[in-house]
């Protein structure tokens, strides 16, 4: 036959549609040539074909050769398409014309050998191909990525004969036994108890884990604001295997390494000051997630707050709110999930000694008003908690502490986000003023303790109701169905202390 289809699959963010692959053969000057808003790594496929087949021992025809890649109005990226374009080659010059390769999806890039390279979104494409009945072959090293997708059949090659002899009937490819991510006992978290004193900013961390709170700790270098972040996830429940699958298929889009082998535990993301605007909410010509959406579900800590440039820093207000980064090119729109809980740490001065009981701070007024000013005040109203952390005493460091203090959090903070979720279907810091309302029924004292506060430390809306917000998590830790004056006590302590 003269033309030949198979089925391949490209990828727009994290969702996977299906491309049929056309191979058409003609008389004429030989040529090669592809079609379907090819990218140029799709379009220089034809060069890795051609030599991935002559050094296969296959015959390359001397024709005129059309590539087609449907749908033609979606832009396809990367080099997923040539074991698909090759296998087409092949069974159209009428070599192969008994493969049977109707619910097959061939993905993987060719070597110039024909070896078979791993491609990124290996994971979002065998679940899509799974959902619409489809069984894929794959490059070997995406193997322990595919496997985590259940039920579903995926063959795995190391070169394109591989794939050959698979179709001709001679050797059947090996299938990928299905299976689970790494327990969360395999992988222990980071423990509450290595970080000594600092009971306020411990409680501060449960608050927010137990509600999904943004937090912003201030304080002086050394004082422990990185290990208290560093230890939040560890604070978090485990993640259920929808979302531990929705955030391996992020990073496996990323090209992350840990999209092979994740964990259950919510992620920890880090990013350097000195990231841009894309690397923290995504971006580039092909839109690939940021960090934002690597931290879906899980900590997005920026430590140095106001070194991070202020386009970046402004970049992820929209997403806070909205839990989705959207990245609009012309000729696609990419969203990509971000419900991430973001973590900031900052000294409270540029030499970072202002307030901590000694004589060493030098700032003069003009360099703290500078240094302040690189936080936008709508940046800053979004963070629920904002607390000091002050330095800890010799005597709080030489204190012993006994282990497993993250695992009696771990547990408190989980049944909070069970009344959560049982009482509003989601954390408090995601309810909408509406459902807040519902759910935070105010006394007369309530109410007026609420009122002076919001006077005095002159709040806007979203602060108080990011206040009100705090103290149903504050109530939900204390398993109280109402929100009492001490709760809204607390949560005014956790956002509006005053600082010297």
């Amino acid at each position: 036959m003269s033309l030949a289809s198979l089925l391949c699959r490209g990828q727009a963010g994290l969702e996977s549609y299906l491309v049929t692959v056309e191979v058409h053969l003609s008389g004429g000057l030989p040529s090669f040539a592809i079609t379907g808003l090819a990218a140029a790594a799709v379009r220089e496929s034809r060069d890795r074909v051609r030599a991935a087949l002559q050094t296969s021992g296959h015959t390359f025809p001397v024709s005129r050769i059309t590539a087609h890649l449907g749908p033609a109005d979606v832009p396809k990226h990367g080099g997923r398409f040539d074991l698909a374009i090759a296998l087409g080659v092949l069974r159209a010059q009428a070599q192969r014309e008994s493969w049977t390769t109707g619910r097959l999806e061939f993905l993987g890039e060719l070597a110039l050998n024909g070896d078979l390279r791993p491609i990124t979104g290996a994971l979002p494409s065998v679940l899509a191909a799974h959902r619409d009945g489809h069984a894929v072959v794959l490059p070997a090293a995406n193997a322990d990525e595919a496997a985590l997708a259940p039920d579903a059949e995926v063959y795995v090659a190391r070169h394109l004969n591989d794939v050959v002899r698979h179709l001709d009937g001679a050797a059947p490819l090996p299938l990928v036994a299905p299976r689970a991510p790494r327990p969360p006992e395999d992988t222990p978290p980071l423990d509450l108890a290595d970080v000594r004193g600092q009971a306020f900013a411990k409680r501060a961390l449960t608050v927010a884990a137990a509600g999904g709170h943004n937090l912003l700790m201030t304080g002086p270098p050394g004082s422990g604001k990185s290990m208290l972040a560093e230890r939040l996830s560890g604070l978090l429940p485990p993640l259920p295997r929808d979302d531990m699958l929705r955030v391996a298929s992020i990073a496996s889009v990323a090209g992350e390494p840990c999209a092979a082998n994740p964990t259950q535990w919510p992620p920890f993301r880090a990013p350097h000051h000195t990231s841009s605007a894309a690397s923290l909410v995504g971006g580039g010509s092909r839109p690939r997630p940021g960090e934002i959406s690597l931290a879906h579900r899980g900590v997005l800590f920026l430590d140095e707050l106001p070194e991070f440039g202020r386009p970046a820093l402004e970049a992820l207000r929209e997403p806070l709110e909205s839990g989705v980064a959207r990245i609009s090119r012309v000729h696609e729109q990419i969203t990509f999930p971000a419900e991430f809980q973001l973590v900031a740490a900052m000294n409270p001065c540029p030499c970072g000694y202002r307030g901590d009981g000694t004589d060493r701070c030098k700032c003069t007024p003009n360099r703290l008003e500078q240094y302040g000013s690189r936080i936008s005040g709508p940046l800053l109203d979004r963070f629920d908690l904002q607390i000091d952390v002050p330095r800890v005493s010799f005597d709080d460091i030489a204190e012993p502490a006994a282990a497993g203090e993250s695992a009696g959090v771990r547990a408190l903070v989980t049944r909070a986000r069970e009344r959560q979720i049982a009482r509003g279907g989601r954390l408090n810091s995601r309810l909408d003023a509406r459902a807040l309302w519902r759910v935070v029924a105010l006394g007369r004292a309530e109410r007026a303790l609420l009122k002076r506060a919001a006077e005095r430390f002159r709040l806007s809306a979203r602060s108080t109701l990011r206040v009100l917000k705090v103290a149903r998590t504050i109530a939900d830790l204390a398993a109280c169905d109402g929100v009492a004056a001490e709760h809204v006590a607390e949560a005014l302590q956790l956002r509006c202390r005053e600082r010297g």
